[in-house]
């Protein structure tokens, strides 16, 4: 049993994928998120989505952060996380404008203060403000905040995201097939519309981030921070501290802010590519929970993906890996490892795609294709290693 597994998580969710088996699956079943028919308009060339998600246990880490330093602007970050979990999956069905956003917020208001509330619902609506600036329009519609510390331990965000969209302009990934390269766009370093780095490490894998690179001190200085039944040989068993600036780091990053670099939207760069090659974006998938191997939920036929020139992997993830002793392959399931949204076109269109990512300073490349195959497949090709996975 992998840590990750030990520590009452799974990257690929068997039992909620299992507990949900029986529901409606919705009028496009590859689609990255589940489109229904317009109940909202009664068009019949339009759709309805709605689309929940949230920054995970990524509050705990800024729960830590705070307490240790006083940085309230932590809080923002987790605001960021919670929207962009949603938007980047809604952006897979290629919807980007027009959406409407409710929060849910769940504290435990003995440990979590109103400021940080306020930091979090004024961190949404800033987000708002600059998505706005690179014309992505999203409404803040409020929500629910819920004082409930019986059943949370310190606070947890979520969101979630509505919208109505034509047909004829959905990503539905039916498109996907053998001859297709996949651009891939990278989930670190610093774009154009971010105001810091970024360590790619978005908001998945944060319970083995946090326990594998965290010294054992922080278990025992906020208990509250993780599961009282998990066995004290895999909490907290890294060598850092919060605030450590080990080598190798940008100046002035420490690992705390590493861990909590926001998650980063690709929104801008999705808007222009959807404008502009439409036609030619055959699918899209956001490397969320299950990291790079997430493509194989959304394949809409037996066929191959094969992953052989990945992003030189960031920092974050060769310290998550060496602290945990995690293999190759566990690190490919958790994480997106330097790789957070792929785009399946054709090898003409490639080339395009590339230039409006890196004009938005977003690094793309071509890591991957689409082969022919009588099953789905996935191959990842990384540093000497062949690492296959099926669905």
């Amino acid at each position: 049993m992998s840590l990750y597994q030990q520590r009452g998580v799974s990257a690929q969710k068997e039992e909620v994928h299992a507990a949900i088996g029986n529901l409606d699956q919705g009028l496009y079943p590859h689609a990255f998120c589940k489109l229904y028919p317009d109940y909202l308009g009664g068009d019949p060339q339009w759709v309805n989505l709605t689309h929940a998600d949230g920054a995970g246990t990524k509050s705990i880490l800024a729960y830590m952060y705070w307490r240790e330093t006083g940085d309230l602007s932590v809080w923002r970050g987790i605001a960021q996380d919670a929207v962009v979990m949603n938007l980047d999956d809604l952006l897979c069905t290629g919807i980007y404008d027009n959406i409407l956003f409710s929060s849910t917020i769940d504290r435990n208001k003995r440990l979590i203060p109103g400021d940080i509330l306020k930091e979090i619902i004024d961190g949404t609506q800033s987000l708002f403000d600059a998505l706005k600036n690179t014309g992505v329009h999203i409404h803040y519609l409020g929500g629910e905040t819920a004082d409930v510390g019986d059943v949370v331990r310190t606070i947890a965000v979520n969101g979630t995201m509505t919208a109505r969209w034509p047909k004829s302009r959905l990503i539905t990934n039916d498109k996907i097939k053998p001859g297709d390269v996949i651009v891939g766009l990278s989930s670190y370093g610093q774009t154009a519309y971010e105001q810091s780095y970024n360590s790619g490490i978005g908001s998945n894998g944060l319970t083995s981030a946090r326990h594998d690179v965290l010294h054992r001190d922080y278990g025992k200085a906020y208990p509250e921070s993780c599961d009282p039944g998990l066995d004290p040989a895999v909490t907290y068993i890294g060598p850092y501290h919060l605030t450590d600036m080990p080598e190798g780091l940008p100046d002035g990053v420490d690992i705390g802010k590493l861990l909590l670099s926001p998650t980063r939207s690709f929104a801008p760069v999705l808007k222009e590519i959807l404008e502009r090659h439409f036609d030619e974006v055959h699918g899209l998938i956001h490397c969320s929970g299950g990291g790079q191997t997430k493509c194989l939920k959304y394949l809409p036929g037996p066929m191959r993906i094969v992953k052989d020139d990945f992003f030189e992997i960031p920092p974050i993830f060769r310290m998550i890996q060496k602290a945990s002793g995690s293999d190759a392959r566990e690190m490919f399931q958790v994480f997106n490892m330097g790789c957070r949204l792929e785009i399946y076109t054709n090898a003409d269109s490639a080339a395009h795609m590339i230039t409006i990512a890196r004009h938005w300073g977003v690094e793309a490349k071509l890591i991957g294709r689409v082969e022919q195959n009588t099953a789905k497949e996935l191959e990842i090709r990384h540093e000497g290693e062949i690492l296959q996975f099926k669905a």
